[in-house]
């Protein structure tokens, strides 16, 4: 028969490795079930991802926020009606409503990147992570983020922005997508990279950054990351299996170097 387990809070080995991740491991016992409080998380976590699949984006806030970096970010919706529709049909998600692309103010030249926000299966990642990070890669690299127009799209999935990329002539469309939530991160941003992007782009054609959020990968290292894959994409003319992430390596050289 095995050991009890230690319970959550004490010394025992389980108990430390709980303070560096948010994996359910070293739960405890009551008996022969687990703890009521953990059940009571366990379903507490579960409905915060229901709801932030559900939840809606805010766009009025949304819109404070990115003009407070002096961002005015048109709204596109997708071929989904409606949230039930856009869970239940993943295909509507990935393609602009009629007449979306024509409606799209056009920049006086073709942008290099061209951002898209979208919700995602997680508005709440996208509302409260979007736009600090939009920050972040604009601080770091201006030259190529403060041009680069926005939009903001609604009912959306990853394809979306290859439509959005295109109407606008983009060399390059960077998605920023609220992620499918997990039990332990209902609110995690991902940012997917797509050169020369039109409709019929496949995902093997894709980098992507996961995981976005302070609790995850921080926003100021997401920039890095992200940054490094936007130029070496525009620089190469090609994403996912045509760019291999060497983001890591290029920080450790310019470390050696200094």
């Amino acid at each position: 028969m095995s050991a009890p387990l230690a319970p959550p809070g004490g010394d025992g080995p389980l108990a430390q490795l709980r303070r560096y991740t948010p994996a359910r491991i070293g739960l405890g016992r009551a008996g022969p079930s687990l703890p009521t409080r953990e059940v009571l998380a366990l379903a507490l976590a579960h409905a915060r991802a229901r709801d932030a699949v559900h939840a809606l984006l805010d766009l009025a806030a949304l819109d404070v926020a990115l003009r407070a970096m002096g961002v005015e970010a048109p709204v596109v919706r997708s071929a989904a009606p409606e949230r039930a529709a856009y869970l239940a049909r993943p295909d509507l998600g990935r393609r602009l409503s009629d007449g979306a692309a024509e409606a799209l103010p056009r920049p006086a030249a073709a942008p290099a990147v061209a951002v898209v926000v979208a919700d995602g299966l997680s508005a709440v990642a996208a509302q409260r992570h979007a736009p600090p990070l939009l920050g972040a890669l604009r601080s770091l690299a201006p030259e190529r983020w403060e041009a680069a127009p926005v939009v903001v799209a609604l009912q959306a999935r990853v394809a979306l922005g290859d439509a959005v990329g295109a109407a606008l002539g983009a060399r390059l469309v960077a998605v920023l997508i609220g992620e499918r939530p997990g039990l332990s991160s209902p609110d995690s941003l991902g940012v997917y990279l797509t050169s020369d992007p039109r409709p019929g782009r496949s995902d093997a054609e894709r980098n992507c950054v996961s995981n976005i959020r302070p609790e995850g990968l921080p926003y100021g290292e997401a920039a890095r990351r992200i940054d490094w894959l936007a130029r070496e994409a525009l620089a190469r003319g090609g994403t996912g299996v045509a760019l291999k992430d060497e983001s890591d390596a290029s920080a450790s050289a310019g470390r050696q170097l200094e």
